[in-house]
């Protein structure tokens, strides 16, 4: 039986990354989007698109990751996990920008810009859903990294 590494497609850990990826994603975009006009700023509706991407991907990867802890077998196909890798790569590039670009955006809005754009209240859950969007990066990043980190493995085997 091959050793698992943590992280890997179909453990528990990638599992648990995949659903915290999930759940800061929503978080992000529960606090841009409801009851706010996030439109008018280019930075949030970037974070809205992208954050749309992230969740289903995370979604599907936690199905496959619960899947494959039900049959207690990994997927060790190179080519699946090639494409895991480069999506995940991709979209944790993607929620890196939009992350620091929503943090950015929002911080003018409080240190320069003061009231005329938002109100305390407003520019607060952008700013929470900046930090979301962080935290779902860092998630996103971990999952690209532990998948990266398998990746050699199976070429070796291949």
């Amino acid at each position: 039986m091959e050793e698992e590494l943590p992280g890997s497609i179909g453990i528990s850990v990638s599992f648990a990354l995949r659903l915290g990826q999930a759940f800061f994603s929503v978080a992000s975009l529960l606090f841009m989007c409801v009851g706010v006009q996030f439109y008018a700023y280019t930075s949030f509706c970037f974070l809205v698109t992208i954050k749309g991407l992230v969740i289903p991907w995370s979604l599907t990867l936690a199905m496959v990751d619960a899947f494959s802890m039900f049959v207690k077998r990994q997927s060790r196909q190179v080519q699946i996990v090639s494409v895991i890798v480069i999506g995940d790569w991709v979209l944790s590039f993607l929620s890196l920008a939009a992350a620091c670009s929503t943090a950015s955006v929002s911080d003018f809005m409080v240190t320069e810009a003061g009231a005329s754009f938002c109100d305390g209240k407003l520019c607060s859950r952008y700013q929470l859903s900046a930090a979301m969007a962080c935290l779902s990066w860092s998630l996103s990043l971990a999952s690209a990294l532990f998948n990266l980190w398998l990746l050699p493995s199976l070429y070796s085997n291949f």
